[in-house]
């Protein structure tokens, strides 16, 4: 989105912070809760070492989701009391301290009022742990708990008492997730382990690559020893190449920065086509004691961040000062990150801003979204939330603001349905490089590391092929059929041939967007029909020569289900013009069912260099067809695609958030007209057929700046039955070029002028 528009500032008020390194030691602390009144209880929490905080998370008081707040320091002693409880009501409670500079959790504690705390038993262990197998593998799942029993699950689900008893060693002969929970008498269930098997997997056959590879020149690796000013300088490096909205947004320069685990003060503003991440196996073990930062830096965006593309923040802690700003629009995912403090996801100036995605991360103090016209979070948990211009959807989101939409616009899920946080690399005790894999998780809420590691197993990288400048379609490809998985590093890969992922479990991972070009209007890659792929972190650019599709999932009339282990797209981003005069008839097409699609962004360039953007230049039918049943897509972003730019065939599925702009570019009605001969292609159209589809918040404008005469009948097509329901959603004519007539089917109003929404709470 690059048009102006209101803005509103909102007081802040600032809560608390939930870092999730395990506790030092039992003997760090003792904690207690008294009961002071009927329907109050004071939580003490002493520690051994003087603590300069404390704070103490808690569920449980009616009404209230999960609040997380700052103690009171009494003598040595950390207060606070809670209040509206009731005789019998339960709490759940844990602590977050400072010690001598680190900060850690402690486990869960559980009190009833007119009754006491107890500690939580201890969570299981699996023996052998989550990994990937050539054979079935039998399975020993403990505690450390004496006398409690194990309660376990291998449909995905949560376990909960009446699951399942684990008695004797289980047996796993398919690729699926054992979730377990340890029950004991007198205490709080243990946290939920997770074990992810991959059994017959790809990476048993790939040949041994180096555990400690080369990552080549565009990785930059910082390391707490190298002195600040040391990696301040490369930081500023990169950024001033690549911070330029005109000269670098288009450029084929490519960088990742990534950090050691361990503490740095400095301040790492991220331009286009930067990666930043920590190497840690949680976000907490790398620190930054600064900013990482994204603004309107440049004289000619003019306090406009609604160009801000393609960046992302990943894997680490920020302490900082005044707040961290992320001001981005699309395709600039923040994730498993800790925010200690403030996060401001508007310019400095106030300026216009769109789109953005956050997922797996604690911000303690507020989230403010201010001038940010649409933004998506999942599986988080914020101090609080300020803002809301048009479409601001949370799902499993901690601290997320009620459901009010449309005034203020706010969609509020409690839950995510499906979700599974990204593969992402870090170093090992040893000093070798890893994959870890997150495990599946189901009506999740909070990030997957709130009660410590994230659940999941890992991959080593001699099980990975790493990607780098030289290497062609026919090498990528014969890595991928001697069964390695891929790890794509900054640069731009031009393709000859399709990229076939054909193993079940492969992984592709790519840092510092990473980009695919496809030749001679070759498709770029093709998935098979298999369980448990993973994509993340890849920008597919369409080539000059048409391309079928950019990346497909799935044969066409694959029927196969893969519930438990589900493929899942991440962070990847579609681009059909805007540096070439790309053409690509479809960007995404998924045919497999239960795929995870999980923020991505497809694109029809509405602007770039000099002769690549035009009606009849960079040609893109549809965006995103999804033909798989029972697919889910969190955080949706199509724009500016010539005919349909969603289009949902298959049975089941679900969306939650979906942001598009129409094509700008319509130079006629006649040009632009639907088969069935109404006015324009809805932005998401669900096939005729379809009985079961269900959307939360989604959004859809117009700006026909080059006949402003142009119409849209609707902007969401749907067959009429009570199986398929929409809620909260919304039409914009912006800076009123055109108009759309209807918001879905015959159903909502036209499009006011002054880029004012035309919003409907539901459909049917």
């Amino acid at each position: 989105m690059r048009i102006p528009l209101l803005r509103a500032l909102i007081g802040a008020v600032a809560l608390t912070t939930a870092i999730t390194l395990p506790a030092a030691a039992a003997t760090d602390y003792t904690q207690s809760v008294t009961q002071v009144s009927a329907s109050s209880a004071r939580i003490d929490f002493t520690p051994t070492t003087a603590s300069l905080y404390v704070d103490v998370h808690y569920t449980g008081v009616p009404g209230i989701g999960q609040q997380n707040v700052r103690m009171t320091n009494n003598a040595g002693t950390w207060q606070w009391t809670v209040n509206g409880l009731s005789n019998g009501t339960a709490l759940d409670y844990w602590f977050t301290y400072e010690k001598s500079g680190p900060q850690y959790d402690t486990p869960h504690f559980s009190y009833t009022q007119g009754g006491s705390s107890t500690p939580a038993a201890a969570a299981p262990t699996f023996s052998p742990p989550g990994g990937s197998y050539t054979t079935a593998q039998t399975v020993t799942i403990a505690t450390a708990t004496a006398g409690a029993t194990i309660r376990y699950t291998v449909d995905g689900s949560t376990p909960t008492a009446s699951s399942p008893q684990y008695t004797s060693p289980i047996t796993v002969s398919s690729s699926q997730t054992v979730n377990a929970i340890a029950v004991g008498s007198g205490l709080a269930n243990s946290p939920v382990a997770s074990a992810a098997y991959s059994i017959g997997a790809t990476s048993a056959t790939c040949p041994t690559q180096s555990d400690t590879p080369n990552f080549g020149p565009n990785v930059h690796i910082f390391d707490p020893s190298m002195s600040a000013a040391t990696i301040q300088s490369q930081l500023d490096a990169d950024f001033n190449a690549q911070k330029d909205t005109q000269t670098a947004q288009f450029a084929e320069r490519r960088v990742a920065e990534l950090f050691k685990p361990g503490t740095y003060g400095v301040n790492d503003n991220v331009g286009f086509y930067t990666s930043v991440a920590g190497l840690g196996q949680n976000p907490d073990d790398v620190t930054i004691n600064g900013h990482v930062t994204v603004d309107a830096f440049n004289a000619s965006d003019a306090g406009n961040a609604t160009q801000n593309f393609w960046r992302s923040a990943e894997n680490m802690a920020v302490n900082a000062t005044g707040g961290d700003r992320w001001a981005v629009a699309q395709a600039a995912p923040f994730r498993r990150m800790d925010v200690r403090g403030d996060l401001q996801l508007y310019p400095a100036s106030y300026g216009w801003a769109s789109g953005g995605y956050v997922a797996d991360t604690k911000v303690s103090g507020q989230t403010a979204s201010i001038s940010q016209q649409q933004w998506y979070t999942r599986d988080s948990s914020f101090g609080s939330w300020s803002g809301g211009v048009w479409n601001m959807v949370f799902s499993g989101v901690n601290g997320a603001p009620a459901n009010t939409f449309p005034t203020p616009p706010e969609t509020t899920l409690g839950t995510t349905p499906v979700s599974r946080d990204v593969p992402y690399l870090y170093l090992d005790g040893t000093g070798k490089y890893r994959v870890f894999l997150p495990s599946l998780r189901t009506n999740a809420s909070g990030p997957s590391w709130a009660s410590g590691s994230t659940p999941g197993s890992s991959l080593p990288m001699s099980q990975f092929y790493v990607v780098k400048a030289g290497d062609t379609a026919s090498t990528i490809n014969a890595a991928l059929n001697s069964g390695c998985n891929l790890f794509f590093t900054p640069g731009v890969y031009h393709l000859n041939q399709t990229l076939n992922v054909t193993k079940a479990n492969t992984v592709v991972l790519g840092i510092g967007y990473p980009t695919l070009v496809p030749d001679n209007g070759v498709n770029a890659m093709q998935v098979s029909d298999v369980d448990g792929v993973r994509l993340k972190g890849l920008l597919f650019d369409a080539g000059t020569t048409n391309s079928a599709a950019l990346l497909t999932v799935g044969q066409s009339g694959s029927s196969a289900g893969h519930a438990s282990n589900p493929t899942s797209i991440q962070d990847v981003f579609f681009r059909v013009g805007g540096e070439v005069a790309g053409k690509a008839t479809a960007s995404l097409i998924v045919n497999s069912a239960n795929t995870l699609i999980d923020h991505i962004w497809a694109w029809r360039a509405d602007h770039g260099n000099g002769g690549t953007v035009g009606w009849t230049t960079n040609t893109a039918d549809n965006g995103v067809i999804v033909n798989g049943d029972n697919v889910l897509a969190t955080g949706l972003f199509v724009e500016h695609y010539q005919k349909y730019e969603v289009t949902w065939n298959g049975q089941g599925g679900r969306t939650i958030f979906f942001q598009n702009e129409m094509p700008y570019d319509v130079p006629n009605q006649a040009a632009w007209m639907a088969p069935s001969g109404v006015n324009g292609y809805a932005a998401y159209k669900v096939g005729a057929n379809v009985t079961s589809h269900e959307a939360w918040g989604l959004g859809s404008y117009n700006y026909f700046n080059v006949n402003p005469a142009v119409n849209a009948y609707h902007a969401f097509e749907v067959p009429n039955n009570a199986g398929v329901k929409f809620h909260d959603l919304l039409t914009v004519s912006l800076n009123y070029q055109g108009t759309i007539t209807h918001i879905i089917n015959d159903t909502g109003a036209v499009t006011p002028s002054g880029t004012t929404p035309s919003n409907l709470v539901s459909y049917p």
